[in-house]
C-alpha cells in the first residue's frame, strides 16, 4: 500500500542557497519523511506539483545540539531531498507565504 504524497513531502526548504538552486539549476529542496525512498519522493513531487522529475538526491541531516537552560537537548534528525525538474517545469514554493 502506497503512502499519500502529503505524508512523503513534508515541506519545501526555503533558504538563500535553495533559492539560488531554483533559479540556476531548476533544483528544489524538500524536507521528506525519514523512511522515504527516491522513487517514492519522485512520485510524490510529480503528483503534488504536476511536474516531470529528472533526478532525486537525498541526504540524512543530523539534528543539532541545543541547550535549554541548564540541560543539553537535541533536535530531531531529518531527511532532505534535492529534486531536479525537467526544463520548462517549475514549482511556486512561495505560494501561500
Amino acid at each position: 500500500m502506497q503512502r499519500s504524497a502529503e505524508k512523503i513531502v513534508i515541506r519545501p526548504i526555503i533558504t538563500e542557497k535553495s533559492t539560488r538552486l531554483q533559479f540556476d539549476e531548476n533544483r528544489y529542496a524538500f524536507e521528506v519523511a525519514a523512511d522515504a525512498t527516491k522513487p517514492e519522493i519522485r512520485r510524490a513531487v510529480e503528483e503534488l506539483f504536476e511536474v516531470k522529475v529528472v533526478d532525486v538526491r537525498t541526504m540524512n541531516m543530523a539534528g543539532k545540539k541545543r541547550r535549554v537552560r541548564y540541560a543539553l537537548g537535541r533536535r530531531a534528525n531529518w531527511k532532505k531531498a534535492l529534486v531536479t525538474l525537467a526544463d520548462g517545469d517549475s514549482i511556486d514554493v512561495y505560494e501561500g507565504v
